[in-house]
């Protein structure tokens, strides 16, 4: 999807879940609250009425093999979306600091077949199925993201665009499976940049540590942007070739 696309969808309610109200209460299986020094408000939470697939593309197929040590059962349940709310930590922009590529083009030319391939040996979809799904989830004409410092450039369609952002806080997103996810937000008071006013960062991560990769949302409406769950570029090191991102994406 193009910037301008996306900016605009920024103000809809986009996506195949619902928010359940800025009010409402955290999923069951995690019930405790967080405090922040921040003006931000992150007692509410956003529940959706259908499972985010793509939130724990990677976590579900683990199954939480307890047979593993204590810590890789701990990083797992985060990753796949399991944890409490006083385990989440706010985050700086330099934990997404680097150049970053788009896979999108990636799937488009077939490289990511061996990942659908893999899923569909454990999931409920075909590759196929799996391949339009992602389709969907990785569409982005914005191939490239630089960030450096509070500086976040956008390369789409040979052309970029800057501007710098300040931490706005987080989110958590409740989800119909039971799991959760956290988008970690920043906001630009640039007025006159053809960027988007907010970006929304999910990663799997709820504490700071430098990102591998990473799910971007970007628009307008900073909760409108919370419902949209159906498209999420991803990005990952732009020093990997091909083999390498397959390579992570099948470790996960």
């Amino acid at each position: 999807m193009s910037l301008l696309a996306r900016k605009t969808l920024g103000v809809l309610a986009v996506g195949s879940l619902m928010v359940g109200g800025l009010q409402s209460a955290y999923a069951q299986q995690d019930d405790h609250a967080h405090d922040h020094d921040h003006g931000h408000s992150h007692d509410h939470s956003h529940e959706h009425a259908h499972e985010h697939e793509h939130s724990h593309e990677h976590g579900h197929d683990d199954s939480h093999d307890h047979s593993h040590d204590h810590s890789h059962d701990h990083d797992s349940d985060i990753y796949a979306g399991y944890f409490d709310d006083d385990q989440i930590e706010d985050r700086p922009l330099s934990d997404w600091e680097g150049d970053w590529q788009s896979v999108y083009p990636y799937l488009q030319d077939g490289s990511l077949e061996p990942v659908f391939e893999k899923k569909a040996e454990n999931g409920d979809k075909t590759a196929e199925q799996y391949a339009e799904y992602y389709e969907v989830g990785y569409e982005t004409d914005v191939d490239r993201i630089v960030i450096e410092g509070n500086s976040v450039t956008f390369y789409e369609n040979g052309e970029e665009r800057s501007a710098e952002y300040q931490y706005d806080g987080y989110e958590i997103l409740d989800y119909a499976a039971g799991n959760r996810g956290v988008r970690f937000i920043f906001e630009t008071e640039e007025g006159d940049t053809d960027m988007p006013h907010y970006i929304q960062f999910s990663d799997h991560d709820i504490y700071p540590t430098d990102a591998h990769h990473f799910h971007l949302y970007w628009g307008d409406d900073r909760e409108a942007l919370l419902e949209e769950v159906t498209n999420w570029p991803t990005y990952y090191p732009s020093e990997l070739d091909s083999d390498g991102i397959v390579e992570e994406m099948l470790a996960h």
